[in-house]
């Protein structure tokens, strides 16, 4: 029997990685993936996480799986996509039905078709826009919450509260269309916030509630969870280049000087520490604002226990835990990626692409997050694979 191979392909702005992980065979538990190569390459031909440039972005997919070929000695012929950018999006339904049997117990196909009432009270509201996932928050069965799935029990009614993340069809159209241009055939496509969540939170965070909030270059994404289910995602067009920017107005510095001030790799430069000081918390403050009005819009503002756990690039920036301590009210602390001694993979900007791989790793009837959102997908590219040639 060949050993299972999966492969994570993070089409970022700046950069492509590519993590290609080995199923380690008769593994006790759940099985997880062992990362054996991974590639990096400068991104291209992409703004804000779109395609703009198609050949560009083709050139920076093939280095990257080069290198990463090269590194695992594998040749990638299959992968799973994550995808991101201010063009995703969440829409709450609510769907219904009578169960089918004459007994009313309700079985795994009345799950399926409470679902698909719920799918389709929203597809008139999304035009141009595709499901990603679709997530069962609740289920009642007449008009009583149910806790966990209701399988077995019986009622004349079921109901489902559900959650949608969109993405813009034509967005996921280029992007599967470039990778697979190059040779590998897209596995699936996952959003980008729900792909490194299954690497940066815990089962205890996730379970009591928590934000990962992962602030990037050019946009700050958000996804929450309670009771071990993501209940909302959130993606905001500000990111750390606004703290660089701020910097060089502010100081009045070149914007290169300004990023290295930023990091911490510039102190020799004369400027008042606590004019930058002010600067960074004030665009932090704006950042974790945002943050907290979403909160409060899913009324969950002060009432996950588990805080706020922040990733990305700007994650790193001196005083960002207390900001978003002190602007959102919640325990805070920065993530850690931890994948075992042997895995080459050092910092948290590969979370997306390893989160792919344990996507691809899991079975769908997992409890974990992964389970429950995959579960209930339905395959992105059996829409697609009409508009191959």
């Amino acid at each position: 029997m060949a050993e299972h191979i999966i492969t994570g392909i993070d089409v970022g702005t700046y950069h492509v990685k590519v993590a290609v992980a080995r199923l380690p065979k008769n593994q006790k538990g759940p099985a997880k993936p062992e990362i054996i190569g991974t590639g990096l390459a400068e991104s291209r031909g992409l703004k804000s996480g779109y395609i703009v440039n198609e050949a560009e972005v083709t050139r920076s997919i093939k280095s990257a799986i080069a290198q990463a070929e090269k590194n695992s000695k594998v040749t990638i012929k299959r992968a799973h996509i994550a995808i991101g950018s201010i063009g995703l999006e969440e829409m709450y339904s609510h769907g219904e039905i009578i169960p089918s049997r004459a007994d009313s117990e309700i079985i795994t196909s009345d799950l399926e078709k409470v679902m698909q009432d719920s799918e389709e009270r929203v597809l008139d509201h999304i035009p141009n826009r595709r499901i990603l996932h679709p997530i069962p928050l609740r289920y009642q069965v007449d008009g009583v919450d149910v806790m966990g799935r209701p399988q077995g029990l019986k009622g004349t009614k079921l109901e489902v509260d559900s959650l949608f993340i969109t993405t813009y069809e034509q967005h996921v159209n280029d992007l599967i269309r470039t990778i697979e241009e190059v040779g590998v055939y897209v596995e699936d496509v996952i959003a980008s916030p729900l792909a490194a969540s299954f690497v940066m939170l815990s089962k205890a965070q996730k379970r009591a509630g928590c934000v990962l909030a992962n602030i990037g270059a050019e946009t700050t994404s958000i996804v929450v969870f309670e009771d071990s289910t993501p209940i909302s995602l959130k993606i905001f067009p500000i990111g750390s280049n606004d703290i660089t920017n701020d910097i060089a107005l502010g100081l009045r510095i070149p914007l290169e000087d300004a990023e290295k001030v930023k990091r911490g790799a510039m102190t020799s430069a004369t400027y008042s520490k606590k004019k930058l000081d002010t600067i960074i918390q004030d665009r932090l403050t704006s950042i974790f604002t945002l943050i907290d009005s979403h909160l409060k819009k899913i009324k969950r503002d002060g009432l996950l226990p588990a805080g706020v756990i922040l990733t990305g690039g700007g994650a790193s920036v001196s005083g960002t835990v207390e900001v978003a301590k002190s602007t959102l009210e919640l325990p805070a602390r920065l993530a850690t990626l931890d994948m075992g001694n042997k895995v080459k993979i050092r910092d948290a900007s590969w979370a997306v692409a390893y989160g792919l791989c344990m996507w691809g790793a899991s079975d769908t009837e997992e409890t974990s997050a992964i389970g429950i959102v995959k579960h209930t997908r339905r395959n992105i590219l059996s829409w697609f694979s009409q508009f191959l040639p």
